[in-house]
Parts: structure tokens; C-alpha cells; sequence
């Protein structure tokens, strides 16, 4: 029976891509259990290796156990996110817990951390090349950090934290993504006022869907809520939709109000036992900006920089509301989108939905895989016979300019009910040489909800889910570029705040005309998008910067907030109105909160890195001004940034592989021009302060 299950033996496919037609949902726990058995066999054999331990048969031994539980992890929870189920989500319930026990005795191993220890006391480091030493160093501070060197008492309540943790972070993204399907607003065609026809011909495909022809259905699915809110005349509907989304997951059965109380408090626990005073203190040791106070130095900064800008940006909004409606209107959260993006159109004459039809998927597709042709030199190649796991996803063979395998890209655009809201890169292989030298290559995947095709359009994108998509396919080039002897190592394995630099580095080519003129063109006339079109998309980029920064800043400061605390959270609503009140931009909605949705945080391994967003956009801004001063598709500043930034993944110090691309340290200035904010200091403005 077990040579029936596809995970018991490497996958006989092209380029060992997954056989997702082969795996059925009662593979996955069967293999898993079998691959964490194996694990535990190879880390016997590690301990109990009668041989003085070294680099290679301690360190490099370690790196490479783990081949068969990997191969099922890596399918299991990419799928979790973007083809999931009940059946799906019970399993990974039970598997965390046992996942998290296995983590936890390889962390705690004792025979295992001494001949770690011993080889980080007595291995020469100079004997090994770069990478090697990052390895070992890592490897060390990973035990070190996961309760090695705990003793006693201590060392059953960590694990026992850690199990609790990694079931309740499952549970929290499960109840986001329950809470979120059980949403069906069912409007009349007299609710549709202002509303486009893509989203009117979307809602009545959903209502016949579900047979009931003449309806119209709206869900609270990212792309149909962010459409509603921006083009909805009806505040009465808006408020009620706003209400709907930012109430998710604060009572009932899915609640996330405990969960995410007690997922902080744990955390703050753990921290403790490694003698730190809050969680924070203890993340940020492995990231570029170190401790908190750096963090808070950024995000201070920014605010100071962005608040008078964001109160001119709301006065000038205020007033174009208000002669609008002919009365005095008070802006509430949920009028923004709607009066900005009328007050774009006035300033601008400007229309998302004037631009969709420039914007066919496939053009794009074409335009976001050219721009990797264009810096990098590759090429990318459908190849139908690669096995997908749905019908709307599709699967590219990537090539470099000598023709040479790069790897695997699976493009999944479209929401589901099975599918989590929002967008985000995976990979179903990571990169790494093998023992006998081999460059294993990757296979990453894209994952985004675009507005689906209906009976007759195709899916036509706004500028903005183009940005997504430039943004996702940047942590993508991160991990089919990398070439790193480990695959722990290897592609988007890096520090948090510094992940996102290469995905928000490629944002900034929406802007340039350059760029856009090599394939936004109208889906039906084929013509090229007018240059006032393109003026519109350059003019309006910095329309609403500050409000977006100081947003971001909001997400940013809660999440410290919460990792800063040291003590448990009694009230998390009192807790996240104070956390969140210097930059707050609009009045309080009791009822609505940000926290019990934050799978970033709680969920999703950004727990004291949401400002990684904010600190990472300084450096993608500071770096495209080489871009802007070279030429953007200049080939000596692209080989640069492939070769320093992007081929690296975690083998070096973020920092040191920043300074080598950029020359210097990477400095506020960029940004604030690029936002229209202030121009250029005199003294360049540090992004840390490292007093």
C-alpha cells in the first residue's frame, strides 16, 4: 500500500515537478508521518555518528535530513493557501501539532546541539567559504535561539510553548479564511449605482452560479470589496460593506479576539525564557534593523516626514466631498476609496476602469515575464505538460539567454472559494546543489485573485493588481535566480526586512512608459495604450501617497505593539486603538478592527516585521534611482542587482550585499522624492540609527 502513496519516492516527472493528479488528501498525512519517522532516523544517525564532529557530517548532514518530509511540506501547504478544503484544514490542524513536536525535539536534542556547539567552538571558520560559515552561523543561533541551551523546567515549557503556538497561528488563518466565505451580500439591480461593468457582470455570474438569475452577488473577496468601495454611490452600501470586512473574525465561531491574545502572550513568554524582555527584542536580532528602536526611528521618521502631507491630501479630499454632495461631508474609512478616486478622476480625468481594457491578462503576462527578459536575459515557456492542480493554473519553463534550465514558474490568478484572499509567492521546490555538486533548480509558484473573464471579456487587470503582479513576480525572480549551495539558504530565505526589496524593486516599473509601451495594448483593437494614458498613470502615482504610507505605518505600529508588550493584552480593542492612535486618520467604528484579520502577523511569520514593507520600500526606491540614472533597462546596473541582490538569497549579510549593489548605505531620500513628499535632504538621512 505504500508504494501507492506519490510522496514515498522522488516524483518520476518532468524536471521532478509535483504530480498533483496523483495526490489525493489522505496521501498527505500518511507522508507525513512517514517523513518526520525518517527525519528522526536521520538525526539518530547524526547523534550517533562515533566520529569527531565537523562541518560536513554534523552542519551539512543536518541541512540535507529531512528530503522526504519536505517534498510532502512543500505541496501540503502551498495547497493549504490556494486549493484547500475541510478535510485539508483538519489535517493540517493534526499536523502542526506534530510537525511542531518534531521541530521541537530536533531543536532540543541535546546529543545533537553538542556536536553543533562543538563544531561552531572548534571549526577554523577561515576553512570555509562564505556560504559555509552563514550555514554554521545560522544553524548555531537556530538551536541557540529554539531552546538548546534551556535547561530543566525551561526546556518542557518552551516546547510546550511552541506546540501551543503552532496550533493557534493554524487555527487563526483557518478562522480568517472560514469567516471570509460565509459572506454573501445579495444587492438588486437598484443597489448598483456607480458600480463598473466589470463588477456588475461579475456579481451576476456569481448569483447565477448559484441559480439565482436576475441577483446580483457580492462577496468580500479582495478584488470585489476594494471595487465596491472605490466605485459604489451608495455610502448607506458602503458603510455596510466596510462594517462586514472589518468586523471579520472579532466574535462568533470564528473569532481570532482570544487566539491572537494568546498567540502574542506566548510569544512574549518564549522571548522571556531567552532573557528578553518582549518578543521584539528577540526577533529582530536576525534582521537588518536589529532591535526595536530602530524600527520605531523608521517608522517616527516616515510619520513625521508624511502626516502634513496626509492632512493636506484630507482637507483638499474633505473639500472636493463636500462641494460634491452640495453639504458638508465628514470623511468616514468607508468614503475614501470613493471620493479619492473621484477626485482623481476630476484632477486627472483619470479611470482605472478607463484603463482595464489595455490591461488583458495575457498581454501582461507577456509584459511582466518580458521585463525579466529584458534586465535578466530569461525566457519563459508554457509547457502544457506539466501537471497543474486546478484548471485556471498554468505552469512555464524558465530558461536563461544561453538556453540553460532556470526552473519551474505555476501562475494561479483567479479567486476561489478554496483559495485565501489575498496575493503571495510560494514554491513547491527550493534551489540547492546537491551532494554530488548537481544545481537543483527551483520550482516557485505566483498566487494572486484577479478579477476572473466572464462570457465576454477576457480577465482585463486595473494598474494596480498590474503592480500586484509585478510585486509577486518579483519574489519569484528571488527564487528562480538564486544559486546557493543550500536550500535553506537559498532565493527569499532571507532576513524579513529584507524579502521584499526585490518584489516592491519591480513595482516601480508601472510607472514608466518604457516599460508599458511593450505590451498594453486594447484587448480588442490591439492598439497601444494612448499616451495620455500613460501621462495619467505617471501623474497620479504620487496621488494619495501619503495616506497610503501612513497606513502602512498603522499596520506597522500595531504589530509592534503587539510583539513589544510585556505583559498579556486584557483588552485588544482598547489595546489596538491606542497602538494605532498617532496614526489615525479617520474616527474609531466600534466594531471594527484590524488585529483579528492580521494573518500577516499572527499567521503568517511577519510577527514584529510588518514595518519589513516600509523598510524595504526605502531600499527598492533608493535602489531603481541607479535604474533612473543608468537607464531602467540598463544590462551593467541589472547584472548588478542579479548578482548581488537577487543570486544571493541568505548566503551573505543583507546589508553587505546592499552595499556592494548600491555603493553606500541606502538612505530616506528616494522615497520621499518618488512619493513627491519633500525633495532631497542636504545630509542624507539615514535608515537606521544605530546610536
Amino acid at each position: 500500500m505504500q508504494a501507492e502513496n506519490p510522496f514515498f519516492k522522488p516524483f518520476d516527472t518532468y524536471k521532478s515537478t509535483t504530480p498533483f493528479s496523483l495526490i489525493q488528501n489522505k496521501d498527505y498525512e500518511e507522508a507525513i508521518d512517514r517523513g518526520i519517522s525518517l527525519a528522526r532516523t536521520e538525526i539518530d544517525a547524526i547523534v550517533n555518528n562515533p566520529d569527531q564532529p565537523t562541518f560536513e557530517n554534523t552542519v551539512v548532514a543536518l541541512e540535507r535530513s529531512g528530503e522526504d518530509l519536505n517534498r510532502v511540506l512543500n505541496v501540503f501547504y502551498p495547497l493549504l493557501s490556494a486549493l484547500s478544503d475541510d478535510e485539508m484544514m483538519d489535517i493540517s490542524l493534526r499536523a502542526s501539532a506534530k510537525l511542531s513536536d518534531y521541530s521541537t525535539s530536533v531543536s532540543l536534542n541535546e546529543g545533537l546541539w553538542k556536536r553543533i556547539k562543538s563544531v561552531y567552538d572548534n571549526t577554523e571558520k577561515s576553512s570555509l567559504d562564505t556560504e559555509d560559515r552563514m550555514l554554521l552561523q545560522r544553524t548555531y543561533d537556530s538551536f541557540a535561539r529554539s531552546g538548546a541551551e534551556l535547561q530543566g523546567e525551561d526546556r518542557e515549557t518552551y516546547r510546550k510553548l511552541s506546540s501551543e503556538l503552532s496550533e493557534l497561528t493554524t487555527r487563526f488563518g483557518q478562522n480568517v479564511l472560514k469567516e471570509l466565505n460565509t459572506y454573501e451580500i445579495w444587492l438588486t439591480a437598484d443597489d448598483l449605482s456607480g458600480l463598473p461593468e466589470s463588477s456588475v457582470e461579475a456579481a451576476a455570474l456569481a448569483a447565477k452560479e448559484k441559480g439565482r438569475d436576475g441577483e446580483y452577488l457580492f462577496t468580500l473577496a479582495q478584488p470585489t470589496y476594494m471595487a465596491f468601495m472605490k466605485y459604489s454611490s451608495r455610502p448607506d452600501l458602503r458603510e455596510k460593506m466596510y462594517r462586514l470586512y472589518t468586523s471579520r473574525n472579532t466574535k462568533g465561531e470564528y473569532s481570532n479576539m482570544d487566539i491572537m491574545a494568546r498567540i502574542a502572550d506566548i510569544r512574549r513568554q518564549m522571548a522571556n525564557l531567552f532573557g528578553h524582555e518582549n518578543y521584539a527584542l528577540y526577533s529582530l536580532e536576525r534582521s537588518m534593523a536589529e532591535k526595536p528602536a530602530n524600527v520605531y526611528n523608521l517608522l517616527d521618521n516616515l510619520r513625521d516626514a508624511y502626516r502634513p502631507a496626509q492632512q493636506k491630501e484630507f482637507a483638499e479630499l474633505t473639500e472636493f466631498a463636500s462641494k460634491t454632495e452640495g453639504h458638508p461631508v465628514a470623511l468616514n474609512a468607508w468614503d475614501y476609496s470613493y471620493y479619492a478616486n473621484k477626485l482623481k478622476n476630476s484632477k486627472y480625468s483619470y479611470n482605472e476602469e478607463e484603463l482595464r481594457p489595455y490591461f488583458e491578462l495575457n498581454n501582461v503576462i507577456d509584459g511582466v515575464f518580458g521585463l525579466a527578459t529584458r534586465l535578466y536575459g530569461l525566457n519563459f515557456k508554457e509547457n502544457p505538460e506539466i501537471q497543474v492542480y486546478h484548471p485556471d493554473v498554468k505552469a512555464f519553463e524558465v530558461t536563461d539567454a544561453e538556453g540553460a534550465y532556470v526552473g519551474i514558474i505555476y501562475t494561479d490568478f483567479f479567486p476561489r472559494e478554496s483559495k485565501s484572499p489575498g496575493a503571495w509567492m510560494t514554491g513547491f521546490k527550493d534551489q540547492f546543489h546537491t551532494a554530488d555538486g548537481k544545481d537543483s533548480r527551483p520550482h516557485v509558484s505566483i498566487v494572486m485573485n484577479f478579477t476572473k473573464p466572464t462570457a465576454d471579456k477576457p480577465s482585463l487587470l486595473t494598474p494596480y493588481e498590474v503592480e500586484t503582479f509585478l510585486h509577486e513576480f518579483g519574489h519569484a525572480l528571488h527564487g528562480l535566480l538564486t544559486d546557493t549551495k543550500y536550500a535553506s539558504l537559498s532565493g527569499t530565505n532571507v532576513y524579513r526586512d529584507f524579502v521584499e526589496l526585490p518584489s516592491q524593486f519591480n513595482e516601480n516599473y508601472l510607472t514608466q512608459k518604457e516599460f508599458l509601451d511593450g505590451f498594453a495594448r486594447h484587448y480588442v483593437t490591439g492598439a497601444p495604450i494612448p499616451q495620455e494614458l500613460v501621462d495619467k498613470i505617471i501623474a497620479t502615482a504620487q496621488f494619495g501617497a501619503a495616506y497610503a504610507c501612513m497606513r502602512q505605518l498603522m499596520f506597522g505600529y500595531l504589530d509592534m505593539a503587539w510583539h513589544t508588550t510585556t505583559s498579556p493584552v486584557a483588552d485588544p480593542v482598547a489595546f489596538e486603538n491606542a497602538a494605532t492612535e498617532q496614526v489615525q486618520m479617520f474616527p474609531v467604528v466600534a466594531g471594527s478592527m484590524t488585529s483579528p484579520q492580521f494573518s500577516h502577523i499572527f499567521a503568517g511569520g511577519y510577527a514584529a516585521g510588518y514595518y519589513s514593507y516600509k523598510w524595504a520600500e526605502v531600499l527598492d526606491a533608493d535602489a531603481f534611482s541607479v535604474f533612473l540614472k543608468n537607464g531602467i533597462f540598463d544590462k551593467k546596473t541589472a547584472d548588478s542587482f542579479r548578482k548581488e541582490i537577487l543570486m544571493k538569497g541568505g548566503t551573505e549579510n543583507p546589508a553587505e550585499l546592499y552595499r556592494r549593489f548600491r555603493g553606500q548605505d541606502p538612505t530616506i531620500d528616494a522615497l520621499l522624492q518618488r512619493d513627491g513628499i519633500t525633495p532631497a535632504p542636504k545630509s542624507p538621512a539615514p535608515v537606521v540609527n544605530r546610536d
